[in-house]
């Protein structure tokens, strides 16, 4: 017998309900707007509360703010009810939230703050993608998520080794629940943002390395950074009607810093300067 798949929300059946992890700032924040201006109820969900009900309190629809530490069963599930309570179901999900962590050489990261990395970052998407899961069995419907990577997760670095070891992780979770979720009816796709000036860098403990973002930036084949809006489009994309034959996917938005090969003439970042 075939296995019984539920159908997501169709178009026109009322405004879908969206949950926002790390939506207080960056591009959770622009990706609650951008969702709300679709027509999405919203919730936004912050380690920062008062960030998150500023956000709330901004969009044009219906929206509600959950203060929650998402590398937490607890934190999730406050989340989930917080939800379900306002709104009766949850049909979206982007699970955005992170943390930069140290830039610290590989001999000198501190195994405290590497855990804690993890633990925002990965420990915190597995838990969204669990409950997101249990959600939909529960409502017997299908769903869609979106997780926001990084061009870390596909590419090394000498300088940021926790957090592109939790965001090469992240794939593996995308690809994994992604596998389990097309008979079900739910799909699971990831952003990945390049250079991308946000809180999260601007509060990194190399502040030098977060004011030159705008000349890295310069290095690109668009020879320019990207804005938070640009990153919550592709989320709206990938959450969208448009994109339902689309999951698995890691959709690098990044101004082309993925394609440049560093190994051959006139082709590698850093063979022209921004000036140029």
């Amino acid at each position: 017998m075939a296995e019984h798949t539920p159908s997501p929300s169709p178009p026109g059946s009322g405004p879908r309900v969206a949950v926002v992890t790390g939506g207080g700032s960056g591009i959770g924040a622009a990706s609650a707007r951008r969702l709300s201006g679709d027509g999405a109820h919203v919730v936004v969900v912050d380690a920062d509360g008062d960030s998150a009900g500023a956000v709330a309190a901004s969009l044009p629809g219906p929206a509600l703010a959950v203060h929650a530490d998402v590398s937490t069963e607890k934190g999730v599930d406050a989340y989930v009810e917080a939800a379900l309570t306002r709104f009766g179901r949850i049909d979206l999900h982007h699970l955005n939230a992170g943390v930069l962590g140290t830039l610290a050489p590989l001999p000198d990261v501190d195994a405290a703050d590497f855990d804690h990395v993890i633990a925002v970052n990965l420990r915190g998407v597995f838990l969204g993608l669990r409950a997101a899961f249990r959600r939909y069995r529960e409502q017997d419907s299908g769903g869609a998520v979106v997780v926001t990577a990084s061009i870390s997760s596909l590419r090394g670095a000498d300088d940021q080794v926790p957090y592109q070891t939790s965001k090469h992780g992240v794939l593996g979770l995308v690809r994994g629940a992604a596998m389990y979720g097309g008979p079900r009816g739910v799909r699971v796709n990831a952003v990945a943002p390049g250079l991308i000036p946000t809180a999260l860098f601007a509060s990194s403990d190399d502040a030098s390395r977060a004011k030159s973002m705008e000349r890295r930036g310069g290095t690109v084949p668009m020879r320019r950074v990207g804005t938070p809006e640009e990153i919550a489009g592709v989320v709206a994309f990938l959450l969208g009607d448009d994109a339902a034959y689309v999951t698995g996917e890691v959709v690098s938005a990044d101004g082309g810093a993925f394609i440049v090969n560093t190994v051959t003439r006139g082709g590698g970042a850093g063979a022209w300067t921004p000036d140029s």
